[in-house]
């Protein structure tokens, strides 16, 4: 399906002899997937599942877990990691169809090649598909911590559209949303791969909540520096979407300008490029940035005793890379 990206490929060494041959599971499983859902919608999920990505919470899972006891052991990593990368690409098609977005990783998206509806329902089938990975074999722990993960996104994203073009947005407000909609998966990684590992749950939990806003504190700042052949995207997509951002949220209270512009009459990426112009020029991606670079911080120092110097250095690895991608 795919291969490690460059930002990946050093976690994958780091993370112990085990983890090449349980991601090419993974990516296998999800191959064999993709291959079993027949037309109409099974091309545009395969389609999905096959652009790649980082696949960093299927990473993160095996990273915290370390090497399995056995093959049920295996069988179950394999399973819940598959089953966490179909749950994220459901997201993000269903992303595309609630912000009408054209392009994903620089490529058309399915809303865009198949309209809103075909691509809600590859969504849907996603959603469906990992749950199936879990009942096949009883991961009662993994199927109860996606669920929760599935309902905060749920919640996340109702928020998100609640909060649409508010310039009154509170940063507590925000960072909420963030834990909800993107650090729940994370989360959810964590603890699968904690049970999984004879981990301690909470304090790995806490690890992927963190690293999880960090990663989303960034994309944001990357939606407003980018720039698009980066990121795949235009410029200030959050700023047309009506998602006010920390980047947005810090400017307002540096810029009291800022506040006078009315966010729903910004319609075309050359307007929405102009107020990036200006949110930069506050400083806001920078303590943005800084606010990321703590998180991060705090995630490597509240790392549980007990991982043993490998899996510690994996996971200071994948916090690393959060911030990376902002380098």
């Amino acid at each position: 399906m795919t291969d490690p990206t460059p930002e990946t490929a050093e976690l994958v060494l780091a993370g112990g002899e085990h983890v090449p041959g349980l991601l090419r599971e993974v990516e296998a499983l999800l191959g064999q997937e993709a291959a079993s859902w027949g037309d109409p919608v099974g091309p545009w999920g395969e389609q999905t599942i096959s652009a790649g990505g980082k696949r960093l919470r299927p990473l993160l899972l095996l990273l915290v877990a370390g090497a399995p006891a056995g093959p049920e052991g295996s069988a179950r990593l394999v399973h819940a990691a598959a089953a966490i990368e179909l749950i994220h690409s459901a997201t993000l098609v269903h992303d595309d169809v609630l912000d009408d977005a054209d392009l994903r990783r620089g490529k058309p998206t399915v809303h865009a090649e198949a309209g809103p509806q075909m691509a809600t329902s590859t969504g849907d089938l996603l959603f469906a598909r990992a749950f199936t990975l879990l009942t096949e074999i009883d991961d009662l722990f993994s199927v109860r911590e996606l669920s929760e993960a599935c309902s905060a996104l749920a919640r996340g994203e109702l928020m998100q559209r609640q909060d649409a073009w508010d310039k009154a947005v509170a940063v507590d407000r925000y960072l909420e949303r963030c834990r909800l909609k993107t650090a729940a998966l994370f989360e959810a990684a964590c603890a699968i791969g904690a049970d999984a590992g004879g981990l301690e749950v909470e304090p790995m939990r806490d690890f992927g909540r963190r690293i999880g806003l960090a990663f989303q504190v960034l994309d944001d700042v990357l939606d407003v520096s980018g720039p698009p052949e980066r990121t795949g995207k235009p410029r200030g997509t959050d700023i047309l979407d009506g998602t006010v951002t920390l980047p947005l949220i810090l400017a307002l209270q540096s810029d009291v300008r800022l506040g006078e512009i009315d966010l729903k009459s910004i319609t075309d990426p050359e307007r929405a490029g102009r107020l990036c112009d200006r949110i930069e020029a506050t400083g806001a991606l920078e303590l943005a940035r800084e606010s990321a670079l703590a998180m991060v911080a705090e995630a490597k120092d509240r790392l549980p005793e007990g991982l043993g110097e490998d899996r510690r250095r994996a996971l200071e690895l994948v916090a690393d890379g959060v911030v990376a991608r902002y380098a």
